[in-house]
């Protein structure tokens, strides 16, 4: 049987009539910054942003897989208000923002050679990065916003989160932002939104999500 919060985040999931206008104005925005660093010719930065947002909807996925084949709850569910619930983790706003999270955390990154505190800038800040979101998911999951029902994934367990949840979505970002051929970025980034697209449709078509 469906956890409580597994319930109430499944009477809202793809539900149309939660939707609300400030979705419009989000969406602008997250264009405009795509639109301003197309503009500077910030390719790197444009990829690294895709490959974010693409290693999350990865993350998505299965975990909207897990809540199919236990029945019971996913790793993480966002049952609280939203303009539109796309996974039963995913609302629109958490889609938004790791659309722009990849951008945010590229653009202020120093030349890859420079060392923070002796340690490479980009594993670095890939481990700052990733234990500043489990700190903003635990803010998050104390107002039941975001929920967790096991034991290996909640407050008491953070270290699954920080390497599953968030870490790699930096390294894959920053390895994207450093490659020094176009193509390969742009064939990283397709590799990764492609087998996302795939993963959707297929497990979507067969409503395991």
């Amino acid at each position: 049987m469906p956890s409580e919060h597994a319930q109430l985040a499944l009477s809202h999931l793809r539900d149309p009539s939660d939707f609300k206008w400030y979705v419009i104005p989000l969406l602008v925005i997250v264009l405009y910054i795509y639109h301003d660093q197309i503009g500077r010719k910030n390719y790197s930065v444009v990829f690294a942003g895709l490959a974010l947002w693409g290693m999350d909807w990865f993350n998505e996925t299965w975990n909207s897989l897990i809540f199919h084949f236990t029945g019971y709850a996913p790793a993480w569910a966002a049952p609280g208000d939203t303009a539109y619930l796309i996974l039963i983790g995913l609302n629109i706003e958490i889609c938004f923002m790791f659309a722009i999270l990849g951008i945010v955390t590229t653009v202020m990154l120093p030349p890859k050679e420079a060392k923070i505190l002796g340690v490479p800038n980009r594993w670095f800040f890939a481990v700052f990065f990733s234990a500043l979101a489990v700190f903003i998911e635990y803010m998050l999951n104390y107002v039941d916003a975001l929920t967790w029902d096991y034991s290996w994934w909640n407050r008491s367990a953070p270290w699954l989160i920080f390497l599953l949840g968030y870490f790699p979505f930096f390294v894959v970002a920053y390895w994207v932002h450093d490659m020094k051929c176009i193509k390969r970025q742009a064939a990283a980034v397709g590799a990764i939104l492609g087998f996302d697209a795939i993963c959707v449709i297929a497990f979507g078509s067969a409503g395991w999500i």
